[in-house]
């Protein structure tokens, strides 16, 4: 029987590559898509030798051609953390809106399935407590993290138009906090700033009073959600995200404890329009899904850590340039 063929965007960073390896286990011929602008080839490097698996070094803000017949497309391809969007506003904005146009052209061409990652940004500084997929947010549009947020809520906008109006088959998740091997160290985001910062031997930056709450899922936990999602038959938008939430001078403490180092938690100024609270609505996954996280929080930071403490002491010496925020 010919294998199920599955476009992936964004395949050689955090999240793509982790679904590569699911799509590949589960016996699919990946191609994988990434202009490498935030990802990295190590990440995917040992399906190289793979026949299922082939890589189109493209950027999708650009026309996408892919020879062949496509089953699925996940659209993966973006700038996710603070340090990137902010450096490369235009960019993120770019795949967002023409990247997810030019997927979803394809998804048409090809009558394929199609899944969008939005994210928990969308709900902005949220003023629902917790956050749930009918909740429409509190966005600055023009504020510095507004070149994210509107993309994606562009992103998700086009994407439910194309499903309404060209009955082109789409699925939304919306990404809350999501953390795991082969995050980048130095990309500004809490878990690898901290790490980071302890490895170095530094003292961990907290923002504000520290009050501000995240909800950390590790990230086998979030494929699954993302598996189940794409071969639901639910279009509207679905919160995949572990509900635990804790905030982030709890979470620089959780870092102290597991890393053992005897550095000081130092404060600085909240960035501008930096979430206050963050915490996944998942009755929706749960039901629809019967999907829910299964890894708690101390294992997967002990995986984690693992895994950075395990890189070239170069890496986790390279210094972020600033931290902007804590996603």
């Amino acid at each position: 029987m010919e294998r199920k063929r599955v476009l992936i965007t964004g395949a050689a960073g955090f999240l793509g590559s982790h679904l590569c390896d699911r799509f590949i286990k589960e016996g699919y011929h990946v191609i994988g898509m990434d202009n490498l602008i935030t990802g990295d080839l190590n990440n995917i490097q040992h399906l190289f030798n793979l026949e299922q698996f082939e890589f189109y070094h493209h950027d999708v803000s650009k026309f996408i051609h892919v020879p062949g017949r496509l089953d699925y497309i996940l659209h993966f391809a973006s700038p996710a953390s603070p340090i990137d969007y902010l450096k490369i506003p235009i960019q993120t904005l770019k795949v967002g809106a023409m990247g997810t146009h030019n997927c979803l052209g394809l998804a048409k061409a090809k009558n394929a399935r199609m899944l969008v990652a939005s994210t928990s940004e969308v709900y902005g500084d949220p003023l629902v407590h917790p956050q749930t997929e009918e909740y429409w947010g509190n966005v600055n549009p023009v504020g510095p993290r507004g070149v994210y947020d509107e993309a994606k809520r562009f992103m998700e906008s086009i994407t439910m138009a194309y499903h309404t109006f060209h009955q082109v088959e789409t699925r939304i998740i919306r990404i809350f906090n999501t953390y795991g091997p082969r995050m980048r160290l130095n990309d500004g985001r809490a878990l690898p700033a901290f790490i980071g910062q302890a490895l170095r031997g530094e003292d961990l930056t907290v923002f504000g009073d520290g009050s501000q709450t995240r909800s950390f899922c590790y990230v086998d936990d979030l494929v699954e959600g993302i598996y189940r999602l794409l071969l639901s038959d639910y279009a509207q938008p679905v919160n995949i995200g572990n509900p635990n939430e804790i905030s982030l001078l709890d979470f620089a403490k959780e870092i102290l404890a597991l890393t053992g180092d005897k550095v000081k938690i130092i404060h600085k100024p909240l960035p501008v329009d930096d979430p206050k609270q963050r915490q996944p609505d998942i009755s929706k996954a749960r039901k629809l899904l019967q999907w829910e996280p299964k890894v708690d929080r101390s294992t997967g930071l002990k995986i984690t850590y693992e895994y950075f403490k395990n890189l070239p002491s170069s890496e986790w010496e390279k210094k972020p340039k600033e931290f902007n925020s804590q996603k």
